[in-house]
């Protein structure tokens, strides 16, 4: 449990940190981007405080709330990211769905501060005071969306509808949307380009737009700045200098300007006839980075097309034989239609592919959903989940261990979890966590205890037979599963009936024999769970027969702030109605530590040492 803690915090201090190095954000999403980056820094005491408590236990609740919290900030990092290095055209024309996103994570935060029990943390009351300042903020800023900027939607609806626009408005769009100078439309243009690189591609019913506006922005800069004009000379001396051609216009394969570019699965982008020719021939790695293709759909790479074209324009260059704008629209919802396209072909494989075809589709799936936040959506919008469920009982190892770890990995969206439990994921997860390769039976683990976060779900997973297969990992896995399995079996603790399971199975002499192995590595979580299965009476008696007392006496004695507390609890539990373990414990000369924890220990320590001396009291001395 208190390495489940430092990690969190740990995790929590990177992003908030990340957040904080996040440069100035330079478009129409200003506004929403500084309210979130200043709102997210001033977590930063909350934090700081948490490290700073020496190793003071926290209960399940506090963890939970802060495992809510570093996935929504998470989200919130993601989102920014997104917005600062992307387009700032397209984000104008989808400001309506960056605010819905913006909305989206505040709400996220928002839930994530209000399951913490700020009572049970041992905080300063100037931290508590500004946490409590800031969860304010969060919940008024929760539910409004940001209000819409109507002179710059006027100006983009006629940017686009009117045959001849305004000058003007392509002068107010360049100082809304920082478009002002000839490199801050470089930089736009390289944004796009990146993006669709690192994507797999954008909305295509965006692409000629974005193209229209960079084209017209640049127009109005060499309007407003007419030096820029004659810097550029006229057309037929630029054909004489013979320009340079951008290495990302080029082809890897002929280094010729691209005329149709296309993008394969490593996100390399090659000119269509010469990747069709090498993939004719019968090689499966992508010429320019020797990695396995994992299929061989090509996605059209239209906005490096616009570029290209824009580029051809600008420099006077005869564009590419073939070089149109005409083609058929498509038209898709969610996510992005060249990334769709690319998650479509890999959900064709894992539907029909034969098994080698099913594994690469599905290891593909699992890196992309692990890459970010939209992938997560997109794939499961898709109808990836009930394909990737029927992959858990597949023959095949490798297969199975990509299902169950792209599942994994789409679990972490708040949304997917219901949609992995509704396809009837649950039964094939504890079945691989069973059966699996260790590598599957640790992303198992994993899995669960993602999908144990939402309350009802760790009835259904108990129910499912989770708990014997998560001890004999916790028993018999490698130092990341034991890790995995303990984490997973402390939070399906938290429901009573899981309490029972888990003792019936066993779980407790595993877990007295690894409090008796300091070396091991897994104290904190063996008397975090311990703790648990003590409130209740079958694994009070249980734990009892284990005969814990001496090794409970001697954590309270040497162990760190966090393992005396959950000793303590224990041994308060184990003490209460039970004068033989009273007196035990007074034989093991446990009264002057205890008295010691009382003193110092963290304030549930304090509580639980102060307990058990005032039982101890309470027995005849001359008794014992």
């Amino acid at each position: 449990m208190g390495h489940q803690k430092e990690e969190l915090i740990n995790e929590l201090t990177e992003l908030i940190d990340g957040v904080s190095g996040l440069p100035e954000c330079r478009s129409v999403s200003k506004r929403m981007y500084s309210n979130l980056v200043r709102r997210v820094k001033l977590l930063s005491p909350l934090v700081e405080d948490l490290k700073d408590s020496d190793g003071v236990e926290v209960g399940d609740d506090v963890v939970h709330g802060l495992e809510l919290l570093r996935i929504a900030l998470i989200s919130g990092l993601e989102l920014l990211k997104s917005v600062n290095e992307g387009s700032k055209i397209l984000q104008a024309l989808q400001i309506e769905n960056i605010s819905s996103r913006f909305l989206n994570v505040t709400e996220q935060i928002e839930d994530a501060l209000s399951h913490i029990p700020y009572n049970k943390l041992d905080l300063s009351e100037e931290v508590r005071e500004q946490i409590e300042l800031v969860h304010a903020q969060f919940k008024r800023a929760k539910g409004k969306m940001e209000s819409p900027d109507e002179q710059l939607e006027k100006d983009l609806a006629m940017a686009q509808r009117e045959q001849y626009p305004d000058p003007m408005i392509f002068k107010r769009l360049s100082e809304k949307l920082h478009l002002r100078t000839i490199n801050d439309l470089k930089k736009e243009s390289l944004a796009i380009h990146d993006m669709v690189i690192s994507s797999g591609g954008d909305p295509e019913e965006y692409f000629e737009t974005i193209a229209y506006l960079l084209r017209k922005l640049k127009d109005c800069a060499m309007t407003e700045n007419p030096e820029l004009d004659a810097l550029e000379g006229d057309k037929s001396l630029i054909k004489h200098r013979s320009p340079v051609i951008p290495d990302d216009f080029r082809c890897p394969i002929s280094l010729e300007l691209m005329k149709d570019p296309v993008i394969v699965s490593t996100g390399q982008t090659y000119e269509r006839s010469c990747i069709q020719k090498w993939l004719d021939a019968g090689h499966k790695t992508c010429p320019k980075t020797q990695q396995t293709l994992l299929h061989t759909a090509l996605t059209p790479n239209y906005v490096l097309k616009s570029l290209i074209a824009l580029w051809c324009e600008n420099n006077g260059v005869e564009l590419p034989k073939n070089q149109g704008t005409c083609r058929n629209k498509r038209t898709g919802a969610g996510g992005s239609d060249c990334d769709r396209a690319a998650i479509d072909a890999l959900l064709q494989k894992l539907a029909n592919g034969n098994p080698e075809q099913q594994r690469a589709a599905a290891g593909e799936l699992r890196l992309l959903a692990k890459r970010n936040a939209d992938n997560r959506v997109c794939i499961a919008g898709a109808g990836a989940i009930p394909l990737l469920v029927e992959l858990l009982s597949s023959s095949d190892s490798r297969t199975q261990e990509h299902a169950v770890t792209a599942l994994l990995n789409l679990s972490i969206n708040e949304g997917n979890k219901g949609t992995i439990v509704n396809a009837g994921a649950i039964p094939d997860i504890v079945d691989v966590l069973r059966n699996g390769s260790m590598e599957a039976r640790e992303n198992a683990a994993a899995t669960l205890f993602s999908l144990s976060v939402v309350d009802e779900n760790k009835v259904a997973i108990g129910a499912a037979g989770a708990i014997p297969a998560l001890i004999d990992l916790l028993c018999h896995g490698t130092p990341r599963g034991k890790k995995d399995a303990a984490t997973a079996i402390f939070n399906l603790s938290i429901y009573q009936g899981n309490k029972v399971r888990a003792v019936r199975a066993g779980i407790v002499p595993p877990l007295v024999r690894l409090l008796k192995d300091p070396g091991g590595g897994m104290m904190d979580e063996a008397l975090a769970i311990l703790a648990i299965l003590a409130s209740h009476q079958e694994g009070k008696a249980a734990i009892a027969q284990s005969e814990p007392l001496p090794v409970l006496v001697e954590v309270i004695r040497t162990g760190s702030p966090r393992n005396r507390e959950n000793a303590a609890a224990i041994l308060w539990s184990l003490c209460t109605g039970d004068v033989q373990s009273l007196k035990i414990v007074r034989e093991l000369g446990a009264e002057e530590v205890l008295k010691e924890l009382s003193e110092n220990g963290t304030d549930r320590a304090k509580r639980k040492a102060g307990s058990v001396l005032e039982l101890l009291q309470r027995v005849d001395p001359v008794e014992s």
